[in-house]
């Protein structure tokens, strides 16, 4: 038995359709982004609002602890601890999200590429692909593209 492969890919087809994804991924991402520049990404949003509650947890275990036996200090220690393992983890995810966060600038940038594609250099294609996508597979069949934003 032999490996069929992935099929034909004719190159300009796959580069197509590659671009025409990039440009529905920017009219999605400007669109959520309503042209305001200073709103914020609604996950990120999300994870603070939850950090903050946990925060405020920790806080209200921490209050309670005045006088408290030591059957009830092993007790908050441990959700503290618990607590504080959350709040480590939601403070990485926060980092992580707001790392993946494109600039007003960047959207920018991109969409000028986007716009003059047929004159753009290898470099700045290569640079917008770079900044839009962490993966992309083609076979004959279907395109999976993992985006970054």
């Amino acid at each position: 038995m032999s490996c069929e492969g992935c099929g034909t890919l004719r190159v300009h087809e796959v580069e197509q359709f590659i671009y025409n994804e990039m440009l529905k991924k920017m009219s999605e991402f400007q669109t959520l982004t309503g042209g305001n520049p200073t709103k914020t990404n609604p996950k990120i949003t999300a994870l603070n609002v939850e950090l903050a509650q946990v925060e405020a947890e920790i806080e209200k275990l921490i209050d309670t602890l005045t006088g408290a036996n030591q059957t009830l200090l092993a007790y908050a220690n441990n959700k503290i601890e618990e607590l504080d393992a959350r709040r480590q983890e939601l403070m990485a995810t926060i980092a992580d999200k707001s790392a993946e966060t494109v600039s007003p600038e960047k959207i920018k940038c991109i969409s000028n590429h986007l716009e003059n594609w047929s004159i753009a250099t290898f470099e700045d294609k290569r640079q917008v692909v770079d900044g839009l996508m962490s993966k992309i597979r083609a076979t004959s069949e279907n395109v999976q593209i993992e985006w970054i934003i």
